[in-house]
């Protein structure tokens, strides 16, 4: 379901324009993202459906490991320190699938 899809149907179940669906999906975005972004609480949940959360990962240093199907040593480069996404589903959308 595309977004233009999502904006119609809600529009024909509330009896709002897509315009006025169309800011609230906006607002909501603009929320999420003040939530999640650096320096921020770090987490954004809709009740009953989902969780999303920033999760920071530290750099990693350059080592060495073991190719699994030669066995000879192989070097694993380092990694940046990056900030991923986690959305974590909560009881009623869990409970939607079932």
């Amino acid at each position: 379901m595309n977004k233009s899809a999502i904006l119609t149907h809600i529009a024909g179940e509330t009896g709002l324009t897509r315009v006025q669906v169309g800011s609230v999906l906006n607002e909501l975005e603009i929320l999420i993202e003040r939530h999640i972004k650096k320096r921020a609480v770090g987490t954004f949940a809709l009740p009953g459906l989902l969780k999303i959360r920033s999760v920071k990962r530290p750099a990693t240093k350059k080592r060495m490991g073991r190719n699994p199907a030669t066995g000879e040593p192989v070097e694993i480069a380092a990694k940046p320190a990056t900030t991923k996404v986690r959305v974590t589903p909560l009881k009623r959308l869990k409970e939607m699938v079932a």
